[in-house]
């Protein structure tokens, strides 16, 4: 089919996952009209093949896990994970990959929905080749809005893209357990993965090229987990890289430096690469494939009218971080088509500066790992005065009641000279929800004399808190 014309909007919003969503929504809030352009599901990544079909995974041994931690409690639990359940509550909380919901969610918002492939076509400008082959030019008066996000990264290992791997898509959506699994990759994905593919009957092999899991976080969270995965009866090999890939009947065949590796599946767990390659930024003097470089209101630099929000600027590749940076762009779009800015010096309360400062982040393996703001190795990286505090969790009365032999770690980063938090980082079961306190400290820039006034409720895992006060003051 050929052209339907030309349309012209406030802003073009290009990817309708919940980044996309949250930008076009604060715009037509703010009175602008927006195109919203997507290519598959309204909802994107986190709905269908990240956040929510993941932790549906995890959840099921996680609460089994937890049930088996209390004495009285352990002798109820008779049977193990049922599979068929797992998948199917996986299933619901994806909404069984229909986008309909969304859809009208987008049509209440007052949001026009765009479907099919769009691509950058010069300044303000974006064409959308529909399913059925047809196009349309969509025009923005004031701004395009790039919320593409970002996909995984298969490495450029010989044959490993010829298996036809798992990437996070395939792991989140499996529809039968996997005889033996084996990952590639010992950050978050890997591990998660892992961990509810283990849980549910798989027999998995993680393979991590460096010498601890989740490596970008604080070496308790690493060891706690690898240990864990292990009891599990995950088969856990540090220094290990995959140097080959080939198929042999239905099975997948590594090399490694540990020698060949034989499973049904293997999930590609090593990161993630900006969707840019194939979206035109060409036509607007932009590099293909790179993320896009943004200023603090998410602009991109160079391009006054383009702007890159969540994954596909490469700040933070999270979700929440992606929302976030969504809500000060679209504000900042809104304010600068009113022209209620004298100057770009002065954005304060549009600037994206969270994702900077202190970006909370939840590992929901077993333990949970709990991060926000700067790790020891990052602070050492950037030479910024610290000291480091640790607590174990389990001495605490609160997590002693939670579970039976209760394990865990807390680690808080302090600036010796004000006195304020940098980062905290907490291992154990159930800590994700200790993790905004942190995150609000940080934030805030609370000094610690004054968290002492900050008292935690007894009997609860929060005491940790005051423990780690105590153990700064000596």
């Amino acid at each position: 089919m050929g052209s339907a014309g030309t349309r012209e909007f406030d802003v073009v919003v290009l990817g309708g996952g919940s980044t996309g969503e949250n930008v076009a929504d604060v715009v037509v809030r703010g009175g602008l009209t927006a195109a919203l352009v997507e290519a598959e599901l309204v909802g994107g990544e986190c709905s269908y093949w990240a956040c929510m079909p993941s932790k549906a995974l995890l959840r099921g041994s996680e609460a089994l896990a937890a049930a088996r931690a209390v004495d009285g409690a352990r002798q109820a639990v008779t049977g193990g994970q049922e599979v068929a359940a797992t998948l199917a509550r996986r299933d619901s909380f994806a909404s069984n990959w229909d986008d309909s919901g969304q859809e009208k969610w987008v049509d209440d918002a007052g949001i026009e929905l765009v479907r099919g492939v769009g691509r950058l076509d010069g300044e303000r400008a974006v064409v959308v080749t529909a399913p059925d082959g047809g196009t349309v030019r969509l025009t923005a008066r004031s701004a395009v809005a790039v919320c593409t996000g970002s996909a995984p990264r298969v490495p450029r290992v010989d044959g490993l893209r010829d298996v036809d791997p798992w990437t996070s898509r395939e792991a989140t959506s499996a529809q039968q357990v996997p005889g033996r699994l084996l990952v590639v990759g010992g950050g978050y994905v890997g591990c998660e993965m892992a961990t509810a593919w283990a849980a549910l009957g798989a027999q998995v092999t993680v393979l991590q090229r460096g010498q601890r899991l989740l490596a970008t976080l604080e070496p308790e969270a690493g060891d706690a987990v690898a240990a864990s995965l292990r009891a599990l009866g995950v088969d856990v090999r540090l220094g290990t890289e995959v140097t080959a890939a080939h198929r042999e009947g239905g099975e997948v065949v590594l090399a490694t430096g540990d020698g060949e590796l034989r499973g049904d599946e293997v999930l590609v767990a090593t990161g993630r690469r900006a969707r840019t390659d194939d979206l035109g930024v060409d036509t607007v003097g932009l590099e293909p494939g790179r993320y896009l470089d943004v200023d603090d209101t998410l602009r991109v630099r160079g391009v006054p009218w383009l702007y890159g929000v969540g994954d596909v600027n490469g700040r933070r590749q999270l979700t929440h971080m992606g929302k976030y940076q969504a809500r000060q762009a679209g504000a900042a779009i809104v304010a600068r088509a009113r022209g209620e800015q004298a100057s770009d010096a002065d954005w304060a309360p549009t600037a994206a500066t969270a994702d900077r400062l202190a970006t909370p982040s939840v590992v929901f393996t077993d333990p949970q790992v709990a991060a926000v703001g700067l790790s020891r190795a990052r602070a050492q990286a950037d030479g910024v005065p610290h000291r480091v505090v640790t607590h174990p969790i389990g001495s605490v009365g609160g997590a002693a009641l939670h579970a039976d032999g209760y394990s865990g770690t807390a680690v808080a980063l302090v600036d010796p000279e004000r006195e304020v938090l940098l980062g905290v980082t907490f291992v154990g079961p159930g800590v994700g929800e200790l993790l905004h306190a942190a995150t609000v400290a940080i934030v805030g820039e609370v000094p610690i004399p004054r968290l002492w006034h900050a008292v935690p409720s007894y009997p609860t895992i929060s005491e940790v808190w005051l423990r780690l006060l105590e153990a700064y003051r000596g």
